[in-house]
């Protein structure tokens, strides 16, 4: 198994970089957003993620960890293939389609040039317990007690027949404003907002 690979940029372009490793250029497909971090860069080092079949054996390469697993996790998802998963990622950077899946934010997944309301709706129930928390969802919904909190606050709120993606947007601004805000508090300044 490759984990990464770390060398001269022998070429580059949107779709792919190649890689010079001790006289071998490897040649791996990139995301946008891998594209955008490598250019004007002479070396690069790439996470690797293999993929072997029968008739081809393609490597793709990845800027951090979190883009990574996130390809893993959208190729693992029913009807999401390697280059839809690439352009959903070419399309929201990785910490905020951690954010979109875990919202359950469909609209903003069939934007994405080839995913429609299926997919999308796919992709949410598959992976929102799957995904952690990023960088763009707030430090206290990754807190033990302010999560509890929070689900807490949105199961109130789906029961109160309000949409969950609306619901936890509403109460994620909250809590991001304020970390240690109580249940209560938080359920009737959703409810405004909402």
């Amino acid at each position: 198994m490759i984990e990464y690979i770390h060398g001269p940029l022998a070429e580059l372009t949107p779709a792919y970089a190649v890689v010079d490793c001790h006289g071998v250029g490897y040649l791996l497909a990139i995301t946008l957003t891998a594209y955008t971090e490598l250019q004007d860069k002479k070396e690069a080092r790439l996470l690797v993620h293999e993929a072997i079949r029968e008739d081809a054996y393609q490597l793709y390469g990845f800027i951090s960890p979190q883009e990574r697993e996130l390809f893993r996790e959208l190729i693992g998802v029913s009807g999401v293939g390697a280059n839809t998963a690439r352009m959903i990622l070419s399309s929201i950077p990785a910490p905020e389609l951690a954010s979109v899946i875990i919202a359950g934010d469909h609209a903003r997944l069939k934007a994405v040039k080839g995913i429609g309301a299926k997919t999308a709706q796919r992709i949410v129930v598959d992976l929102r317990d799957k995904i952690k928390p990023s960088g763009d969802i707030p430090a206290a919904a990754m807190a033990p007690a302010a999560s509890e909190a929070f689900e807490e606050a949105l199961a109130a709120l789906v029961m109160l027949g309000f949409p969950r993606p609306a619901a936890a947007k509403a109460l994620r601004k909250l809590f991001d404003a304020e970390p240690q805000i109580k249940v209560e508090q938080a359920i009737k300044k959703a409810l405004a907002m909402l």
